[in-house]
């Protein structure tokens, strides 16, 4: 069983940063892609970014030039910093993993870290 943590949630006021990591844990055999996904209430839930095996990255245009995602497939780990936030960037951030080759296919999730951009 897969498991999916993440950390590093908050409240930030517009402008500022947070940086958002999630693990992996149980039995991995290698993740195709990992990334984050994030619902805001009221909303669908859209695609953040995701990072694959090989280390290709892809963004919402929402968020391009201000996040940035990195991973280590050893680890199983992947960061989102998020960089000049805004109060429409708030919302619950879940990590996923994929297991086959499509990268925006959530195949485990985790329970979701709250971003809340407010002054």
């Amino acid at each position: 069983q897969v498991r999916l943590v993440e950390s590093g949630g908050g409240l930030v006021q517009p402008g500022g940063s947070l940086r958002l990591s999630c693990a992996a844990s149980g039995t991995i055999f290698g993740f195709y892609a990992m990334g984050w996904y994030r619902q805001a209430p009221g909303k669908e839930r859209e695609l953040v970014a995701f990072i694959t095996r090989g280390g290709s990255t892809d963004y919402a245009d929402s968020v391009k030039g201000r996040f940035t995602i990195t991973g280590d497939n050893a680890k199983n780990t992947v960061i989102l910093q998020m960089n000049s936030l805004k109060p429409e960037d708030t919302a619950v951030y879940y990590c996923y993993a994929s297991r086959l080759t499509d990268p925006t296919r959530a195949d485990y999730l985790g329970q979701g870290t709250q971003v809340t951009v407010s002054s």
